[in-house]
């Protein structure tokens, strides 16, 4: 089921992905669903007991934890984008449709720290599918022991 979802019109569909994702890898996963303006992230100028967007739709916004390492959550926009957290790392706006195929390579074991030596830094490597990758900047501090293991 998993292979097969390429795109994923709403943030159900991508939640229903991320279960399907967690059975098949053995993960334990917890869900929050934020439902209407007023108490989704992005919509903070909504008025007062206001629940819908001016077009008259309802934002659906979730928030999703996996269990075991890495440790990774998922906040699904109702934009059509992501923030994923791997082990603190933040790594913002990855398109919904690739967010099953981004845990896909952290569960699998695809991604990867890479260090450069000047100036000091090191980057989260996540392959996705094309020969596409995403690389986010991790700060010193936050050089887990999980990350620290996945340095090249």
């Amino acid at each position: 089921m998993i292979g097969d979802m390429d795109h994923l019109p709403t943030t159900e569909a991508a939640v229903t992905a991320l279960r399907a994702l967690a059975d098949a890898y053995e993960r334990e996963i917890e869900v929050t669903h934020d439902i209407g303006a007023d108490q989704t992230s992005r919509r903070t100028a909504a008025g007062v007991g206001v629940t819908t967007d001016p077009d008259g739709s309802l934002p659906h916004e979730a928030y999703v934890e996996f269990g075991g390492l890495p440790r990774v959550s998922v906040r699904l926009y109702p934009e059509d984008d992501a923030l994923i957290d791997v082990e603190g790392v933040e790594c913002p706006d990855i398109p919904r449709d690739e967010v099953p195929a981004f845990l896909r390579s952290l569960f699998d074991g695809l991604a990867y720290v890479r260090a450069r030596r000047f100036p000091p830094g090191y980057f989260l490597i996540v392959p996705l599918p094309g020969d596409r990758t995403h690389k986010e900047f991790i700060p010193l501090v936050v050089l887990t022991p999980w990350l620290s293991s996945r340095v090249r």
